[in-house]
């Protein structure tokens, strides 16, 4: 029996069942800011609210409401839960074999200040990483690497959150620009163009922002030319990318650019004094913490497991390639063939019962639900086939190699439950029809729209945990809205996509992820308390940087 939406069920008034709609994000605040509740607590109970409200506000049959959040619980293993334990999985490998010391020590014998270690970990590698592969693993990855190195656990959680902030939009080949430009009909190289004249504003201040909340003003301007080779070399690739070649490459080639010209230049200068943690200071002057020093070749195979993973995941997020794991292959390669037809027999999408073609648009249009399995395709298995290669190149039994595997599932049980609690939440949401209430609320303030367009953005990506989901949302909601009011849709577009990156790392789902990485199940509330101010404080920036473009620097609107 198909069933409608209703975007205003509390008797026709937007505003108050835009109001019934926030209960749920409002709940999850609430549960981590204030009452400091394990994540997987906050997630269960933030999903069993949006579910009461899906079915006893907005009318939502209740195996409709349910089946859409098994919907959301699978989609949260896979591919999200399949790729954190793939990679905490591959980060564990190098240490049981002891490579991850030798990869320590080559990272020191770039820099050893903590500083200059964040900038080329969190900011650089991980950009590159939410190029290449996006959902979770580049925090996971990037934020196990500091903590190997020495930094505290949630405060590498948290860094590695807001440094993701920079790349997000441009995530897994561009996705999140390529996927709105179906709803909304506006051509992806000029929502490309114009997220590339708003985002390398942030991308610049972000490493200044992250030394400064890491060290201190003073600290921070110790290091001002490293900072400013970092930011700027990012953002010009950035900017010259995402203009002239389109949505695809600006993560990966500002993130290679970015880590060699700082590679490079660090190479002719050091800062005056290397900076430590308070901690580190104190055991630092009853030991001895000359790092030892390695050849090539040691150094090469240490970091082999990590060379092999930007490997495959780069394989695997190639176009023609993407479509062969998939199984949706049309070309003529007999390679990418082969290829498609094992992809076809990994790839199942069967409909989710009551819900796929069931649940209508208010403009009659309905909504396609479907269990989304694909094993082969997901940049998880491509990290897992990394491992089995990194366990031949580094030596290791298939006893220790399985035992490893084993205790990162046992240790990532509960982040997974979190994960896909929320993700759960999310699907709930989205069904339902609360997501739309929201957008349609925001859309009401009129000529202030130029100002509150990312927040859209922002309010997706924490609702899904996808600046391509927030996009497909919000997209076609943003450009109405503002053709209603004046402004071009294309700058109204473009906002969603930057907007949402400043909401990526309070998501439920990267919280769960970042924690998981680094061995933090349950201190989720501590990490949402340290990424919030800082999530709301970036987002003021782009509403900002979306008003001036409008009122003030209309010309930098393709």
């Amino acid at each position: 029996m198909q069933w409608t939406q209703g975007y205003a069920p509390l008797g026709g008034n937007l505003l108050l069942s835009a109001a019934c709609a926030l209960v749920p994000i409002i709940f999850f605040f609430w549960a981590l800011a204030v009452k400091r509740m394990k994540g997987y607590i906050a997630g269960l109970l933030t999903l069993a609210v949006s579910l009461l409200i899906a079915v006893f506000v907005y009318g939502m049959p209740a195996e409709k409401a349910v089946l859409s959040a098994s919907q959301g619980a699978v989609y949260g293993l896979l591919p999200i839960g399949w790729i954190i334990i793939t990679s905490v999985f591959l980060y564990k490998i190098t240490v049981k074999t002891g490579q991850f010391e030798i990869i320590r020590s080559s990272v020191l014998a770039i820099t050893d200040d903590r500083r200059l270690q964040a900038l080329l970990i969190a900011f650089s590698f991980g950009a590159f990483l939410e190029g290449a592969a996006g959902f979770g693993a580049p925090v996971a990855i990037s934020a196990a690497l500091l903590v190997g190195l020495g930094f505290q656990p949630l405060y590498a959680a948290g860094i590695c959150l807001i440094a993701n902030t920079a790349p997000v939009a441009f995530g897994a080949i561009g996705i999140p620009i390529t996927a709105v430009e179906g709803p909304t009909g506006i051509p992806a190289m000029e929502i490309s163009q114009m997220v590339g004249r708003q985002l390398p504003f942030l991308s610049v201040f972000i490493p200044l922002y992250l030394i400064i909340l890491m060290s201190g003003f003073k600290k921070a301007f110790e290091v001002w030319p490293a900072i400013l080779v970092s930011g700027v070399s990012f953002a010009a690739v950035q900017y010259a990318s995402s203009n002239f070649l389109g949505p695809e490459l600006p993560d990966v080639l500002s993130a290679l650019v970015s880590m060699a010209a700082l590679t490079v230049f660090l190479k002719f200068w050091k800062p005056k004094t290397a900076f430590r943690f308070a901690a580190e200071r104190e055991s630092a002057a009853a030991a001895d913490v000359t790092p030892a020093v390695y050849g090539g070749a040691a150094v090469f195979k240490a970091w082999s497991p990590f060379l092999l993973l930007t490997a495959m995941i780069s394989v695997w997020g190639i176009p023609g390639v993407k479509a062969a794991l998939t199984g949706h292959y049309e070309g003529t390669s007999i390679w990418l063939s082969w290829l498609n037809a094992a992809g076809k027999a990994l790839t199942f999408t069967p409909p989710v019962p009551f819900v796929n073609q069931q649940i209508l648009q208010a403009d009659g249009t309905p909504i396609e639900a479907v269990y989304k399995l694909e094993f082969f395709g997901s940049a998880g298995t491509a990290i897992l086939i990394a491992a089995v290669i990194s366990k031949f190149a580094l030596g290791m039994p298939w006893k220790s190699w399985g035992g490893a595997f084993i205790e990162t599932i046992k240790e990532l049980a509960l982040p997974i439950v979190t994960i896909v609690s929320v993700v759960g939440f999310a699907y709930v949401t989205n069904a339902s029809g609360m997501s739309a209430t929201l957008g349609l609320a925001l859309a009401m303030t009129g000529a202030m729209f130029t100002f509150f367009s990312p927040v859209l953005g922002w309010l997706g990506v924490f609702i899904t945990g996808s600046d391509t989901s927030a996009n497909l949302l919000f997209g076609g909601l943003q450009k109405v809205t503002a053709l209603s009011v004046g402004m071009d849709p294309v700058l109204s577009v473009a906002a969603n996509s930057s907007g949402g990156v400043t909401g990526k790392m309070i998501s439920p789902q990267s919280i769960a992820v970042a924690c998981a990485a680094v061995g933090l199940a349950g201190k989720e509330a501590e990490l949402f308390r340290f990424t919030i101010k800082h999530s709301l404080f970036l987002l003021l920036l782009v509403c900002l940087i979306t008003f001036l473009q409008h009122h003030l620097f209309s010309w930098m609107i393709p």
